[in-house]
């Protein structure tokens, strides 16, 4: 039996100094533990430059691991992922952000989940056993906590992160739930899931630790929870 490959699509902007560090991260880890991988990155259009770090990169880890699938401007993260999916040459699609709040450390542990359940999706978490979060102050903690509560009362997904974005789905499955999403931004990853649980996939969960990014500055704001609250409501209203 041919062995599973897994394809990490990293959406970026203006991650310059943070893309460096991710790679080599992900190197590292999928490495030592006997990982066939390749990331794709899908850069939109940043000023900073991070598609020629990403061009280095390329250069220094050689184009099978490093993929670049570079787009003209921002678009969105569910065409970014559609982009990537189609440059895809693994069976299994992982998502993670760029920005060094989810550390590769936990792909060897969503892989062994899902080869232990034959999971559809693996889906980490800051919201059970060890999860947590480190670098968020109060306010942002209430936020996030007060959206998956909300979406868990409302929506009964049958999981306890909804926003999170650190995700391993089987690359099918990964295609169909992104044909029949119709959210945008943070509502987008609480709409995959939920769509998950009306087609009936399976979901599996690892506890994880998010850090707040090191460089740059969180793309959360207010209009990002109006966003949100109206992206909860409609789904709501339609599932």
């Amino acid at each position: 039996m041919a062995k599973n490959k897994y394809s990490i699509l990293l959406p970026t902007y203006n991650e310059r100094e943070n893309l460096p560090l991710i790679i080599w991260l992900i190197n590292k880890v999928l490495d030592e533990s006997g990982i066939v991988f390749e990331v794709i990155i899908i850069d939109d259009g940043s000023p900073d430059g991070t598609l020629d770090a990403a061009k280095q990169l390329q250069n220094i880890y050689g184009e099978k691991k490093i993929v670049l699938r570079p787009r003209e401007k921002k678009l969105g993260l569910g065409t970014a992922y559609i982009h990537g999916i189609k440059h895809a040459t693994g069976n299994f699609i992982i998502l993670m952000d760029a920005d060094l709040s989810h550390h590769p450390k936990f792909i060897p542990q969503f892989i062994k989940k899902q080869e232990e359940g034959n999971y559809d999706i693996i889906s980490g978490t800051r919201y059970i056993g060890d999860g947590g979060v480190y670098g968020w102050d109060l306010r942002r903690k209430l936020i996030s906590r007060g959206a998956n509560f909300l979406a868990r009362i409302l929506l009964r997904p049958g999981a306890s992160d909804l926003t999170g974005s650190f995700r391993l789905y089987k690359k099918e499955i990964l295609e169909k739930l992104i044909s029949a999403c119709g959210s945008k931004g943070y509502v987008f990853q609480m709409e995959m899931i939920v769509r998950a649980r009306q087609f009936g996939y399976s979901v599996g969960e690892v506890p994880i630790t998010f850090v707040d990014r090191f460089y740059g500055e969180s793309k959360l704001g207010g209009n990002e929870v109006v966003q949100y609250a109206t992206g909860l409501l409609r789904l709501f209203a339609t599932t």
